[in-house]
């Protein structure tokens, strides 16, 4: 694993601290296509019988890293139809609050796959799926590049290309080159 330092300066009573917060490498670019694969090939093995797949992308990093799925399945499966819905979820409120770039109606007895880039609480991913609470489905599962482990909800990957054991002061940070403009990492600070 790779490491790398973030120095951080503290300004308390008119004088500067150096604090150095550890940051370790979890996955590089090359990690993160590799295992985007491997869970394309997952979904596809767990819908072989379906011609109609729903990726559902939580924003923003879910919503990109399901667009990246849907380019590898479609590649893998040309035989399938693989659509894609962008689910937003207002994460201030306390009661359900999530829309969608298309109707829920899209997803009617279909297989769904919600995705996001990181389950940590399952609190993200219970919303998205409650999106879809009305809606008569085939199937829906759950699909993550890194699972954490800390669920407080009974939500759980089907699909996930890390599981990773954390302490709850520790942060995942994931950075895909659409959104943030640098490399594609995971990074455990």
């Amino acid at each position: 694993m790779h490491s790398d330092f973030l120095f951080i300066f503290v300004v308390t009573e008119q004088r500067f601290e150096f604090m150095s917060a550890k940051r370790t490498l979890i996955l590089n670019k090359e990690q993160i296509l590799q295992k985007s694969k491997r869970i394309a090939y997952q979904i596809l093995e767990d819908n072989f019988d379906e011609s109609h797949i729903v990726l559902v992308g939580i924003a923003d990093r879910g919503y990109v890293f399901a667009q990246r799925l849907q380019k590898l399945l479609q590649e893998f499966a040309k035989d399938k139809e693989v659509e894609l819905i962008k689910v937003s979820i207002n994460k201030g409120k306390r009661s359900l609050e999530a829309t969608t770039d298309l109707p829920v109606e899209t997803a009617k007895n279909k297989a769904v796959i919600v995705v996001d880039d990181v389950l940590n609480s399952g609190r993200t991913l219970a919303y998205a799926l409650g999106a879809f609470i009305n809606v008569p489905l085939k199937k829906m599962r759950t699909a993550v590049l890194i699972d954490r482990s800390h669920h407080q909800f009974p939500v759980y990957s089907d699909f996930y290309g890390q599981k990773l054991s954390t302490i709850l002061k520790e942060n995942v940070e994931v950075y895909l080159e659409e959104i943030d403009e640098q490399e594609d990492a995971a990074w455990l600070a």
